[in-house]
């Protein structure tokens, strides 16, 4: 990137970068996208010309400065200019998520008083049709992808090649309010609008301003050095702060390319094409992917597991060096070229990895080992910690300081405080502006000095200045013997098993922790039919007795590891049961973004709650269910509740 740009915000707006990424990056590559299997490209001047039409047409169609446009789909270029596009003229985007069922979608679109909608396909149009005569200030929704389409009444349904082209037809006559809307937009305008998990209650409508996202952006860039000519795959959630700063903050800041998966079924054959050299994914996707491998190295020879398993673990020892540039002997450099030659490199490009310089992980713990096989095969894996209401950053890694263990130190311009009780507060220019239409709860989460509250409880490791996350504030509990109870540190351990998805430990103000857990049934059904396991569901396969076993082993392991943390070990694990379903975003057990519901979870379990409490060796239960359709509809099963091996921790230690 070029030097001028660094170190002062010499433009205000997004729209702003746009227009300098046009001219100084004028053919380079801001967009890819890839459809029927063919890459398409569009340069930084092309895009803008694009953008600009968009804008245009929104200004026809009697967009409002002010305005709320919604964003309804999975990353599209022009999805992504559709945003853009509705901040050049001072109206605020506000991106939804695709996998949303209509029920979620109301209460966002009612709660920012929407006017006009940018959906992808027939599926989102036909969700939002679905909502409209409950969506009294709906004026228009313009669709991208016709098909489907053809017969749809249309006065309020309008194409986006049709907005384009009106835009450029009345160029002439929308020039000057279009100026004029551009120039009078500044850095405290709104930017965008994202609404929270809702992993308490409803969600929340974050407010961030342009200084907001810029001073995220910019601070972020150049802690990692990203450069105009990295790139990125976009295919995480549009509506997730994470996209929005990778796939438009720092696109804009620095000038990299985006590219767009085809979809998300081909999202790693595209990742493997696209090669990006800047890459985030949450530790559920490096789990995965490392689960793949270890699958298809117990289909190998045993030749080819002994040569895998002894050069990953010389990897694991000098691996990490090399990305820290610490000194390793001539020897170990030497055999590290040749196993980088003969597997590491085909085995990065086999994940997609293979040009990844800085990659990033956050929103859970993620294991040790997992963490270390990356770094070990050279890719710059390292963690953040961040929230929207930070535009995403508060902590990064930087290079040569990377540990499983925490989450880095302060990104530049972010100030972190630990509180009485143990709760992370940040200040940054980077900080929310408000909840929109909550003032109450904007007063409880940032105060009059601009410190925000994260909800999370930690502490900063004093001899390398790091932060480390414990859990959730309002997580953190007390046992009835007054012991300490932190369930999302026990639940991390728990997931850090390729075979288990998720767990819910439950046990504040009991006597004893209890445990849900969740199989992968991708993992679980591979480990079963290595092993000749029949099953025909994942409800069979949850309750298998083999099952069981292998979660009680997992689980015997957490409980010797907690066991030697004093201040921990009284949330050893010592009841636990295998659900018979998946946690699910459309049941309301998990959010969108994968965060566990824990009061409805033990609300709606209620009487699997009270089994793994009142000493019950199995129970049967009954519950709703949503299916993919929309209906509702209830499975019944018959669980078994097994007790777990527990350690003294005094002798553990001892």
């Amino acid at each position: 990137m070029n030097s001028s740009f660094r170190g002062q915000l010499v433009v205000d707006t997004l729209p702003k970068l746009l227009n300098r990424n046009a001219s100084q990056f004028s053919n380079s590559p801001a967009y890819r996208v890839k459809e029927f299997g063919i890459w398409r490209s569009w340069s930084w001047s092309q895009a803008r010309d694009e953008i600009n039409a968009f804008s245009l047409g929104l200004l026809d169609c009697g967009v409002d400065q002010g305005d709320h446009v919604a964003i309804i789909g999975s990353n599209r270029p022009e999805l992504y200019w559709s945003m853009v596009a509705a901040q050049s003229i001072g109206a605020i985007p506000v991106p939804v998520y695709q996998d949303a069922v209509p029920e979620e979608m109301i209460y966002i679109l009612e709660h920012c008083n929407v006017r006009f909608i940018v959906a992808e396909d027939q599926e989102q149009v036909d969700k939002v049709i679905e909502l409209s005569t409950r969506l009294k200030r709906l004026e228009q929704t313009i669709f991208l992808d016709p098909r489907g389409m053809r017969k749809y009444e249309k006065s309020k349904l309008t194409s986006f090649a049709d907005v384009q082209s009106a835009g450029r037809k009345n160029e002439k006559k929308l020039s000057i309010l279009y100026k004029k809307r551009f120039q009078n937009h500044s850095s405290v305008d709104t930017c965008v609008m994202l609404y929270t998990s809702g992993t308490t209650g409803k969600p929340k409508g974050v407010v961030l301003s342009h200084k907001n996202i810029l001073a995220a952006s910019k601070a972020s860039s150049e802690f990692d050095n990203l450069r105009h000519d990295d790139s990125v795959l976009a295919y995480l959630p549009m509506a997730w702060v994470g996209d929005f700063i990778f796939s438009i903050g720092q696109a804009y800041w620095t000038g990299f390319c985006v590219a767009c998966p085809e979809s998300a079924e081909t999202m790693q054959t595209d990742l493997r094409e696209i090669g990006p050299s800047y890459f985030f994914a949450p530790p559920r996707y490096f789990e995965g992917l490392l689960t793949s491998v270890m699958i298809r190295m117990e289909d190998a020879s045993s030749i080819k597991r002994k040569v895998f398993n002894h050069m990953m673990e010389f990897a694991k020892k000098v691996g990490p060096k090399i990305l820290d540039n610490k000194p390793i002997s001539f020897y170990e450099r030497g055999k590290y070229i040749f196993a980088n030659f003969i597997l590491y490199s085909p085995l990065k490009d086999t994940l997609g990895l293979r040009n990844v310089r800085v990659g990033y992980t956050a929103g859970e713990a993620i294991g040790p080992e997992i963490f270390d096989f990356y770094r070990s095969l050279g890719i710059n894996l390292k963690q953040l910690y961040g929230q929207t209401e930070a535009a995403v950053f508060i902590t990064q890694q930087p290079d040569g300081e990377v540990r499983s263990d925490t989450v880095g130190v302060a990104t530049p311009g972010v100030e972190l405080k630990i509180d009485e009780s143990g709760e992370v507060f940040y200040r940054s220019d980077s900080s929310f502006v408000e909840y929109y239409k909550n003032p109450k709860s904007t007063k409880s989460t940032k105060n009059k000095e601009g410190w925000v509250a994260t909800g999370d409880a930690g502490f900063i490791d004093t001899s390398s200045n790091h932060l480390r996350i414990i859990d959730r504030v309002k997580d953190v509990g007390k046992m009835s013997d007054g012991s300490f109870f932190a369930p999302k540190y026990v639940e991390n351990k728990l997931k850090f098993y390729p075979t288990i998805l998720e767990a819910v430990v439950l046990g504040d103000k009991r006597d004893i922790c209890t445990a849900f857990i969740n199989i992968d049934l991708t993992a679980v059904g591979n480990w079963a039919e290595r092993n000749n396991i029949a099953y025909s569901s994942y409800q069979e396969l949850a309750a298998h007795d083999q099952v069981y076993d292998m979660i009680a082993r997992y689980i015997k392991e957490v409980n010797l590891s907690i066991s030697k943390d004093k201040m921990l070990s009284s949330c050893q694990i010592r009841r636990f049961l295998v659900l018979h379903k998946e946690l699910d975003a459309d049941d309301g057990e998990i959010t969108r973004t994968r965060k566990v519901r824990r009061g409805f979870i033990e609300e709606k379990y209620a009487d699997l709650v009270k089994a793994l409490y009142n000493g019950a060796s199995q129970i049967e239960t009954k519950t709703e269910v949503t299916y993919e359709d929309g209906r509702k509809g209830h499975i019944s099963a018959t669980l078994e509740i097994r007790d777990a091996e527990v350690f003294n921790p005094e002798l553990e230690v001892a």
